[in-house]
């Protein structure tokens, strides 16, 4: 069986399991859109069938006035399918000599032009984070060092609200050398992730992204508020944060090697994963990213580790994916984590810069992207990645006819020039 359309491995064009790599058919774009021509299936022994991927050169359009990025601190996507990307500006000697500098927050329609384009330093901070869209279209955005989060309107023309002082610092003596002192107030160390309450507008902030650092989540409400907090002093440090649909908060403990579960309005801890530190299959080493898929199973990339641990709605393991390793079904850094609707399971591994994609049962179905190649599939310390449904009208158009997209995959690349890609995953008509 024809089981081409993964981009090469670590084992560049090597073959295992039945999968190959791919083919980019054209090249030259500043972003990639995959779309996908099979279904995804894998049987005990190997993937029966793969996607095949045709390069799109026209989304998105080249940026414009010579601009040129640095490190991509983070991006969030709109209800309308526009995204938004954080451009820390921090360059390489000798970039700017053919370029200028792109602004800090950069804004690309579904098809993928520059609509907008924004971001005064003089209020923001270089080294931005994390973004996020509220329910309202607003756009909040932190940066761990600064210790503020601000909101911003859609246009981002307009700051509507600011948490914290820029430079002052929930510390002993204000700065980052100060000892953390996780106050009961409107102020931050190090925020790192923020989500935004669709049901009331309440605004979770972790706070604690660094080491020496607060060790807390601190809820607002949409002014701008204290509400409320639990600081967790035994943890590592609070690298991210998110919340499932049952309200239950996942608070990543990167150097303490666990993920605890809250919830949100008792602030109680639920329990904390792994559950049973004496089950070594459970042990989490550095937990970097988290999923949650529809039956509220909890997904784990381990950067240690060089794994991914599954664990069940009430934190009980009951898988692992992967070892250290450069073959397919293993990992050298893994990174981004998301799980499509099907329970499939995508993993950003950011050595090796490419993405697999396993079944629920943890086999490898396919790997795709590309180091070595600087355009179309190009990958370049691959980190972030998303799946979305909400947002297939906006690319269909740039399907062949007789494919049906079905659904989509972002992927954000820190360095180089080509830092989102969008893949479109379906089958033929």
């Amino acid at each position: 069986m024809d089981t081409t359309g993964s981009a090469p491995s670590p084992r560049a064009n090597g073959e295992r399991d039945g999968l190959r790599g791919a083919e980019i058919l054209r090249s030259g774009a500043f972003i990639l859109l995959a779309l996908a021509a099979g279904v995804m299936l894998a049987s005990p022994s190997r993937a029966q069938t793969a996607p095949r991927y045709e390069a799109d050169i026209n989304w998105p359009k080249p940026l414009p006035e010579r601009w040129i990025l640095g490190g991509l601190g983070g991006n969030c996507v709109d209800a309308k399918g526009h995204v938004l990307i954080l451009n820390r500006q921090d360059l390489f000697e000798g970039d700017l000599h053919a370029a200028q500098l792109a602004p800090p927050v950069i804004e690309f329609d579904p098809e993928g032009n520059v609509v907008n384009a924004w971001g005064d330093l003089k209020l923001m901070d270089p080294r931005l984070h994390s973004c996020h869209f509220d329910m309202d279209g607003n756009i909040w955005v932190a940066s761990a060092p600064s210790g503020m989060v601000q909101k911003y309107t859609r246009d981002g023309k307009r700051l509507l609200l600011q948490i914290g002082i820029k430079g002052k610092l929930d510390s002993s003596d204000g700065t980052a050398k100060g000892k953390p002192l996780n106050s009961p107030a409107a102020t931050f160390f190090m925020p790192s992730s923020i989500f935004v309450d669709r049901t009331n507008g309440d605004v979770y902030v972790s706070d604690g992204e660094g080491a020496g650092t607060n060790r807390r989540v601190a809820v607002f409400d949409s002014t701008g508020k204290f509400l409320r907090q639990w600081v967790m002093e035994d943890m590592g440090n609070v690298h991210c944060m998110t919340i499932a649909n049952d309200g239950a908060v996942y608070v990543c403990n990167r150097r303490g090697s666990s993920v605890r579960v809250y919830d949100k309005a008792r602030r109680e801890l639920l329990f904390s994963i792994p559950r049973n530190p004496a089950d070594e299959k459970s042990l989490l080493l550095s937990p970097t990213n988290i999923a949650i898929d529809r039956e509220g199973r909890l997904y784990v990339s381990d950067t240690g580790a060089f794994l991914i641990q599954i664990y069940d709605a009430d934190g009980a393991h009951l898988r692992t994916i992967g070892e250290q390793g450069l073959s397919p079904g293993n990992f050298a850094l893994p990174k981004g984590i998301a799980v499509d609707r099907e329970g499939r399971v995508y993993v950003v591994d950011a050595a090796t810069q490419v993405i697999q994609i396993f079944d629920a049962e943890g086999r490898i179905l396919m790997y795709f992207g590309n180091p070595k190649v600087d355009g179309p599939g190009g990958t370049d310390l691959p980190a972030g990645i998303a799946v979305d449904y909400d947002h297939l009208k906006y690319f269909q158009k740039y399907a062949s006819p007789d494919f049906k997209v079905e659904y989509l995959i972002f992927i954000t690349n820190q360095y180089g020039n080509h830092k989102i890609s969008v893949y479109g995953f379906g089958r033929k008509k």
